[in-house]
């Protein structure tokens, strides 16, 4: 079986945002949308990617841990790479994660303007200028037979989802509400038109929901 292009553990809250107001290199999710990641960094897995120990091993890890383990190449959007905007500059952004992004395989950045590839540890950034479908389609050659990720933001993924690229996309619902920000969710008591429940968790600090195509 080929690559599936899959969301995975992508946080949203019970009123349907997945990132909150004014995004910036302060607050790159948001402001206020700290508490929709929390639960990560509660478990052991999660503390692990940022060179922590401790954390919980339930329910939480193991979804985190699962998803982390399946991706063979990731697509995000240039939001979600960082803060700067327009052409890139002569010293341009390198990501938030520093010298060993957690990544270890290909990532495609979406962008308007071209950029050379930027390789920190075991991850290379491609900035890549096409339309979505036709970057999946190269992170899904790149992947070696493993998942392409739509890693976010969370235009990038509500794109994905609104042309059916996505085969499953696994939401983590958060049991808080940011009341402003940028939805995944316009109708937080409906799915994305074309996707349907498959199946729910309850984890110790998020319920874990799979969603699939219609039939």
């Amino acid at each position: 079986m080929g690559a599936r292009v899959r969301v995975l553990g992508f946080s949203v809250s019970r009123d349907g945002y997945g990132a909150g107001p004014h995004q910036s290199e302060r607050e790159p999710l948001g402001e206020g949308a700290r508490v929709l990641h929390e639960w990560i960094f509660a478990t052991r897995s999660g503390r692990a990617m940022i060179g922590l120990e401790g954390g919980s091993e339930g329910v939480d890890d193991a979804h985190f841990r699962r998803d982390v383990d399946a991706a063979g190449a990731t697509v995000m959007g240039r939001n979600m790479f960082g803060p700067e905007r327009g052409p890139w500059s002569r010293d341009p952004w390198r990501g938030w994660w520093g010298e060993e992004p957690p990544f270890g395989h290909p990532v495609f950045v979406l962008t308007h303007f071209e950029r050379e590839p930027l390789t920190l540890g075991a991850t290379t950034f491609h900035f890549a200028t096409g339309a979505l479908a036709d970057v999946v389609a190269q992170a899904r050659d790149a992947a070696g037979g493993r998942d392409v990720v739509i890693g976010g933001g969370v235009a990038t993924v509500r794109t994905a989802l609104a042309e059916g690229l996505v085969d499953e996309a696994r939401l983590a619902l958060v049991p808080v509400e940011l009341g402003v920000g940028e939805r995944l969710l316009e109708d937080p008591s409906r799915w994305p038109d074309g996707y349907v429940e498959a199946g729910r968790a309850e984890g110790e600090g998020v319920t874990h929901v799979r969603l699939v195509r219609a039939p």
